[in-house]
């Protein structure tokens, strides 16, 4: 690529390396809209602005505390092309909260059986198995 055209903007593999992200999830970003496509060189060369870095990097960051796609696509207001209200954003983030909460308290339920069945687990090289037991028998604790 001739240096002014580098110089304009990133390469999908500069946008990689500067973002973390995988070549592939920034293909797969502008596959469902959530990456605009960027301009391409005379060349045919993908040019990625600041601004494509500053939004892959929302979206990153919005997929590591755990929204959905569409919540992401809500965040950014890519639902009704609108950029959503505070009101809007909090209603969803709360709503996410919640769900982490619920799953939350399912995986201390699931740590707890588990705790419980290893604790009866001699470990010894024997046929019976507490843990076999508790899986088979689901009401079993």
């Amino acid at each position: 690529m001739i240096d002014h055209e580098r110089e304009s903007g990133f390469t999908r593999g500069d946008l990689a390396r500067t973002t973390g992200c995988n070549i592939e999830t920034i293909r797969y970003y502008e596959k469902t809209g959530l990456l605009p496509d960027p301009p391409r060189t005379d060349a045919g060369y993908r040019i990625y602005s600041a601004a494509h870095a500053t939004r892959l990097r929302f979206i990153l960051r919005a997929r590591e505390l755990g929204f959905s796609m569409e919540d992401i696509r809500g965040l950014l207001g890519l639902g009704d092309g609108t950029a959503p209200t505070c009101a809007e954003v909090k209603e969803r983030t709360e709503r996410h909260l919640a769900d982490v909460r619920a799953r939350i308290a399912d995986l201390r339920r699931i740590e707890s059986v588990l705790a419980a069945t290893a604790s009866r687990c001699s470990g010894a090289e024997v046929p019976d198995c507490p843990v076999l037991d508790a899986i088979s028998n689901p009401t079993d604790p």
